[in-house]
């Protein structure tokens, strides 16, 4: 008997896995994955997070026990499982709690079932927040993700999957620019125009980022890839490692101030930078690494976070025209580009918004490190 699933997935503004797969998402679970696992009898299966590019249910058996299965989208290459595996036997190492991959009976980390690969691990109980609420929230997400770059730096490990020009910021700006000259006859060129516009000239006026060594991160350290615990409110685990890379640090933690200290979201164009969110998670963040970072990486947070922002403007800008990459909100937009107009938008404010508090966010730095 196949395990049914009723309840439809949350609407979410990160890329459209139907533009990679069109059986996304799953209603069921085929006994097959299940007898493979060696998890038969169970009580409870439901689709779980409010991620879109995986199809993911938390599985509760008889005994007691509490499962994410996954089936994972074919944009990524099932080795990354043996990366994971990797890792996470050196995060429980260090003392850390981590989600492991539960081998199937015959000890393999995955299997491949009518095009899908699926793999199981265990559950950390917990709860994932969407968006920053308080201080507190943020000085325990900036603490935990220094215990990840802690914990992972003495891991020399080559990663199966590589995510080669993810931060590639002049390779998007030259994506931009080519969809200028392919889509002038775009019904909404001349607002995307304008806005490209605004997204090159905040592109000019970035500072230079130094040569950097490439460090393994986690790759997409937003608020809903970390897990709290429901009475202390801690930080307890890092979670959805698919996105494992080698990158400058300053990029990665960039990428993480970029959407913490957004408490609007990216569904608009009002959007700000909480000066109070980012000093309680440049304050987490040093108070277990302040010493890892060196005195580049660490005067490169700030122009890595401006830089991550303006990136992300002119890719939403590019789809904006290309209308092929982004998921997008039909409830709330006529169509994608209209979203991917408004989320570009809200980059640029959000960009604006830092440079505006420049001396005081390079000021929390200096504290925090210094």
């Amino acid at each position: 008997m196949l395990a049914r699933f009723f309840s439809t997935p949350a609407k979410s503004s990160v890329t459209d896995p139907s533009r990679i797969y069109q059986g996304w998402p799953l209603t069921e679970i085929p006994d097959a994955v299940l007898q493979e696992f060696g998890v038969t009898t169970i009580t409870s299966a439901e689709r779980f997070g409010t991620g879109l590019i995986n199809d993911t249910f938390l599985v509760a058996t008889a005994d007691g026990e509490r499962y994410v299965l996954q089936a994972l989208n074919p944009v990524f290459d099932p080795q990354i499982n043996v990366d994971i595996d990797t890792l996470t036997r050196h995060l429980e190492k260090k003392g850390l709690a981590t989600q492991r991959i539960r081998p199937t009976q015959d000890d393999k980390l995955w299997i491949e079932l009518d095009e899908r690969s699926w793999r199981m691990t265990s559950f950390v109980p917990g709860v994932c927040h969407d968006m920053l609420t308080s201080g507190r929230q943020a000085y325990e997400a900036g603490a935990l993700l220094a215990k990840f770059h802690l914990a992972v730096d003495d891991l020399e490990i080559e990663l199966h999957t590589t995510r080669l020009g993810v931060h590639d910021t002049e390779r998007h700006l030259a994506a931009l620019r080519e969809a200028l000259e392919v889509h002038r006859d775009h019904e909404a060129f001349a607002a995307i125009e304008t806005l490209a516009e605004a997204v090159l000239e905040a592109a000019e006026e970035l500072p230079a980022l130094p040569e950097l060594p490439d460090r393994l991160v986690h790759g997409d350290p937003k608020i809903s890839n970390l897990v709290f615990d429901a009475d202390t409110g801690n930080a307890i685990c890092m979670i959805d490692l698919d996105t494992l890379a080698h990158m400058p640090l300053p990029l990665e933690l960039g990428d993480a101030f970029r959407s913490w200290c957004n408490p609007c979201g990216e569904d608009t164009e009002g959007t700000m930078f909480r000066l109070d969110l980012f000093t309680a998670a440049i304050e987490g963040y040093a108070s277990q690494a302040r010493d890892f970072l060196t005195t580049q990486e660490s005067t490169s947070l700030i122009p890595a976070t401006r830089t991550i922002m303006v990136e992300l403007a002119a890719r939403l800008t590019t789809d904006a025209l290309n209308e092929s990459y982004f998921g997008w909100n039909p409830d709330m937009f006529a169509n994608r580009s209209t979203h991917n107009q408004v989320r570009a938008a809200g980059q640029l404010e959000l960009h604006r918004s830092l440079c505006e508090q420049l001396s005081e966010v390079e000021a929390a730095v200096e504290r925090a490190f210094n």
